[in-house]
């Protein structure tokens, strides 16, 4: 009778593998080294042979073994955990999807782990950040919807604990950030427009309360006095207004007189739904009015292709929030952690999207 020849040392096989969550005492007794010298060689000891190491790390790999994070909270004080704060309404035609997939990417080469910590846009945003400062749940801390005075970096700052915040403070605080340049994003905006022969345009801006709203109507507003362009306010609505709310006020500014023809949108959802607003007041996208707008996945070309579109890379900015956290983790100063990066624009049928520069135009 034919019989299966016998398993080589440290095969993942049934007849080895003790049942329950892989240990180091698994590792070792698959090896048939000590739980000591199968410690060592995980955390790459020089004094363990390379080929060793290699071993132990292909049996870990195997039986999915991960470091018990007690355990090494015990030794070493550290979580290993990353937790990004985030507001449940951030999720917006996948942003949320693409910055968690860009700060996983990171970390994936890294000891560490994202954890999401979400928080209602009416509660208070300081609560999630004192509750894993106070508990010691996280190694350091990834923010969203950055303010102009941020009570959040304050509370983070004062207290030493590593963070990074999507968006920029006006608050004379050095703090590591990563940041999509919306000054210049409705400058090039308004230059789409004016190219397209608009003269009186209206901005739907993000919330005032955030950063990027700030820069992103002194953006918009050098624009209007570089080409004395006539500025058409619109009123008591913001990208994060409601679908019904945007349709109301941007049908309003439409039946006026001196109505807008071109529209420049913090964000693809509010620019929707202007376009569906303008279209039922009888408009025509390309002839009638013109709109503007950044996004971070190439839809809205699908949606209407005469959409003037400027890309905003949120993966990169996940992967650039999650390496200035490391780094601050790490003991690098802030002032080598602020990234602001450029506008990109979708350059049809030619691939990616391709780096707008960022100097103002004469």
């Amino acid at each position: 009778m034919a019989t299966n020849p016998p398993a080589p040392p440290g095969a993942d096989t049934e007849a080895t593998r003790p049942a329950g969550r892989p240990t180091l005492k698994t590792i070792a007794y698959m090896t048939g080294l000590g739980v000591t010298t199968v410690s060592r060689a995980l955390h790459d000891a020089p004094d363990i042979g390379q080929a060793t190491k290699e071993r132990v790390r292909l049996v870990a790999a195997r039986i999915g073994y991960r470091p018990n994070r007690a355990g090494v909270r015990l030794r070493t004080g550290k979580t290993n955990v990353i937790s990004l704060v985030l507001s449940l309404e951030s999720e917006v035609l996948g942003f949320t999807s693409d910055l968690v997939f860009g700060i996983s990417e990171y970390l994936s080469g890294s000891p560490y782990h994202l954890i999401v910590t979400p928080y209602t846009l009416d509660s208070d945003p300081l609560a999630p950040v004192r509750y894993i400062v106070e508990t010691g749940s996280a190694d350091g801390l990834i923010l969203s919807r950055t303010e102009p005075m941020d009570a959040r970096v304050r509370f983070l700052h004062e207290r030493g604990f590593p963070f990074a915040t999507h968006g920029r403070t006006g608050m004379g605080i050095e703090h590591p950030f990563f940041d999509f340049d919306n000054e210049r994003y409705a400058e090039i905006a308004v230059d789409r427009l004016v190219a397209r022969g608009r003269r009186r345009l209206a901005l739907l801006p993000p919330p005032w309360h955030l950063s990027f709203a700030r820069h992103m109507t002194a953006g918009f507003q050098k624009g209007i006095e570089r080409h004395d362009l006539i500025d058409v306010p619109v009123r008591g609505v913001t990208t994060d207004s409601s679908h019904v709310a945007i349709r109301a006020e941007i049908g309003r500014i439409m039946a006026a007189r001196r109505r807008p023809d071109g529209i420049v949108c913090g964000s693809a959802m509010a620019a929707i739904s202007a376009i569906s607003a303008a279209e039922d007041a009888g408009f025509v996208i390309g002839r009638d009015f013109d709109v503007a707008v950044k996004e971070h996945v190439d839809l809205l070309h699908r949606f209407r292709r005469e959409i003037q579109v400027v890309h905003e890379n949120v993966r990169e900015a996940g992967s650039g929030l999650a390496e200035a956290v490391v780094r601050t983790i790490d003991g690098e100063a802030a002032a080598g952690l602020q990234t602001l990066i450029a506008p990109r624009e979708w350059v049809e049928n030619e691939g990616p999207p391709v780096p707008i520069p960022l100097e103002s135009p004469p």
